[in-house]
């Protein structure tokens, strides 16, 4: 659950190193060119048995009961901590797609891979670098007292878990300004509508050519 500037709710860990985004999303549903839809494919060769592909029935799917999202105790989750370099590998903007229409607005890790990281916050997701000191302290509370209550307050950049030392965090301001306020890069330069349209219109008269087709 958000509100503007406090996400809560429950966190699952994943306690894998580097995971690509190909183990995220696979590469047979690249083919969808929509943000909605790839939630239910998500680590889809970890929660299935069978080979998945795009449009087939979640009741025809083998499901895997050990993979920790397939668990009835981590359903609904929207936090996901996992370890170092989570999504690394190819580009694909898919990957953040399909953790956030899984419901997943928050990622926690000790690193991320670069491309993946710019890419979760052009589409609202929280991404959050912690130390591998305090990441292996949450999976060890996870593991140890099944705790998955978090409390992530934005605004003063800490993480709030049970049992835990509150753990701060780093986000430069114009992410953190962006989340708050719900933008995406298109939302923040709309922003500026009326100034972009006024020196559009000054640049006519001054510099006609310019604009012309």
């Amino acid at each position: 659950m958000k509100n503007s500037n406090l996400y809560s709710g429950e966190f699952a860990c994943l306690e894998k190193a580097n995971i690509d985004t190909d183990q995220i999303i696979p590469k047979q549903f690249l083919k969808s060119i929509t943000k909605k839809g790839l939630g239910p494919y998500l680590f889809d060769a970890w929660r299935y048995n069978d080979e998945g592909y795009l449009g087939k029935k979640l009741a025809d799917r083998e499901i895997n009961p050990d993979f920790v999202l397939n668990k009835s105790d981590y359903e609904g989750i929207n936090v996901l901590i996992a370890d170092e370099n989570f999504g690394c590998g190819s580009s694909r903007e898919h990957a953040v797609w399909a953790l956030k229409d899984f419901g997943i607005n928050v990622v926690i890790a000790s690193s991320f891979g670069d491309i993946f990281f710019n890419n979760c916050f052009k589409n609202g997701v929280l991404a959050i670098k912690v130390s591998q000191e305090s990441l292996n302290e949450i999976f060890k509370e996870q593991k140890e007292n099944f705790q998955k209550q978090i409390e992530i307050d934005l605004i003063n950049q800490k993480i709030k878990i049970p049992n835990i030392k509150s753990i701060n965090f780093d986000i430069d301001d114009f992410r953190k300004n962006c989340l708050l306020e719900g933008l995406d890069d298109i939302g923040f330069s709309l922003k500026y509508e009326s100034e972009i349209t006024n020196y559009e219109n000054k640049i006519k008269k001054l510099r006609p050519w310019i604009l012309n087709d």
